[in-house]
């Protein structure tokens, strides 16, 4: 897995990215859970890693704990 990258609004708004809103609580729960498969693509569990990863700069930005 790629090492993860900080987040700029610009540059994400740049590729083409959407900003979602969630309570800290559904965020919480994508940081910390991991849906995928034992039979998972390494491409499935690349993403569930950035969505993973994602969820809990949000909520370190908002300083939220994970």
């Amino acid at each position: 897995m790629k090492p993860p990258q900080p987040t700029a609004p610009e540059a994400e708004a740049a590729q083409g990215r959407i900003a979602l809103w969630l309570d800290p609580e559904d965020l919480r729960r994508l940081a910390q859970h991991c849906c995928c498969a034992d039979d998972a693509t390494d491409e499935d569990k690349e993403r569930c890693g950035r969505l993973r990863f994602r969820a809990g700069a949000a909520l370190h930005k908002h300083q939220h704990s994970a």
